[in-house]
């Protein structure tokens, strides 16, 4: 069970890493007129995104197998809220996939100030996990 839980841990920073990362290479993307720049940051991009997934598919077979082996945890309030804020997460996961895709193909929709504040995101989601899980409030 503590390895679980330990390898757990490990793909949730590897995880968090990539998506407090990505969107600041988002930002910095938005920023150039250059086209070399451009194109090295959509190399980055996809790399990081890569490892982002690894991470998060990680994360998420690590917890499930936590959770198998102590199932009346899905019982308590506090496991509910923070599986709810980790699907909110794996939605953001997707629309950084996305504006990697759309970047690739050229297509810069926001500004690096609209990046910067879609940045601080997952910032907010680990404190609440954090606190959810170390609390346990509910």
């Amino acid at each position: 069970m503590l390895w679980l839980k330990a390898l757990h841990i490990v793909f949730v920073v590897t995880w968090f890493a990539g998506l407090f990362y990505l969107p600041r290479i988002f930002v910095y993307h938005a920023m150039t007129d250059s086209a070399e720049v451009r194109a090295t940051f959509k190399i980055m991009e996809r790399k990081l995104m890569i490892m982002t997934h690894l991470g998060g598919s990680l994360a998420w077979l690590f917890g499930v197998a936590v959770l198998v082996q102590v199932p009346e945890w899905l019982g308590q309030g506090w496991m509910q809220v923070k599986l709810g804020l980790v699907l909110v997460l794996t939605a953001y996961h997707f629309w950084c996939r996305r504006i990697v895709i759309e970047l690739a193909q050229g297509n810069i929709r926001h500004d690096h100030v609209w990046f910067r504040w879609f940045n601080e995101f997952p910032v907010i989601i680990l404190l609440a996990v954090v606190l959810l899980v170390v609390v346990k409030p509910f």
